[in-house]
């Protein structure tokens, strides 16, 4: 005899969305040991690292969700497309830090796998050293050290920091808005408002996530 289970109760949906929330603001804490040679690329390999596991267990706990649940009340729909829209956005959001990643590794002439030791480029002694940028006497011996344990030229060295610097604060963004977006829409299914609402009522009706997204994809149009 088959039970019918019922419905997950808007605290779980809203704990399920919370949990998501906390998965992602973990990405941007996470710690990864950085080689000296590698400095350059501290500022990322955290969420690099982190990344990737957190993508599965988002995807792992969906599977579950939509397996066990066949989300059909207003509630639960609401919680898919947010869940979903978080997902992919951060799929997404870790494919571009990859991607960024990679054209360090092969602006500084080093695998992306991150395995050799780095080498400087061979006409990278005779490059100037002049910088582009104006720093204090301790931070030229800062970046002067950093650089010479890297294999790098000074300038060099502060080039492809700033992309790593860059690429890191995307990264950041985009899990902050993740995550704020699942908190909001966990707030707005736990307070009972998607009882009484339906995904095609109009944008009030839509997750954070998912009206963030039509956003982007309007200005980027």
């Amino acid at each position: 005899m088959t039970t019918n289970r019922p419905p997950l109760t808007r605290t779980e949906l809203a704990d399920l969305l919370t949990d998501a929330a906390q998965s992602v603001s973990g990405i941007l804490t996470a710690e990864y040991p950085t080689a000296a040679s590698r400095s350059y690329l501290h500022p990322v390999l955290g969420a690099l690292s982190a990344g990737p596991q957190v993508v599965g267990e988002l995807n792992d706990r969906l599977e579950k969700f939509v397996a066990a649940e066949h989300p059909a009340t207003p509630a639960g729909l609401f919680t898919l497309a947010s869940y979903a829209s978080a997902l992919g956005w951060l799929t997404e959001s870790l494919a571009e830090l990859t991607a960024s990643v990679e054209q360090i590794c092969t602006r500084v002439g080093i695998p992306s796998e991150l395995r050799t030791p780095a080498v400087a480029a061979s006409g990278d002694a005779e490059r100037g050293g002049e910088f582009d940028f104006a720093f204090s006497a301790p931070e030229l011996t800062a970046i002067r050290t950093a650089a010479e344990a890297a294999g790098l030229v000074p300038n060099d060295y502060v080039g492809v920091l700033s992309e790593s610097l860059v690429a890191a604060s995307r990264i950041t963004d985009a899990c902050m808005e993740i995550s704020s977006g699942l908190l909001e829409d966990a707030a707005y299914v736990l307070d009972g408002a998607t009882d009484h609402v339906w995904l095609g009522d109009g944008p009030n009706g839509l997750p954070t996530l998912v009206r963030s997204l039509l956003v982007r994809m309007e200005a980027a149009t």
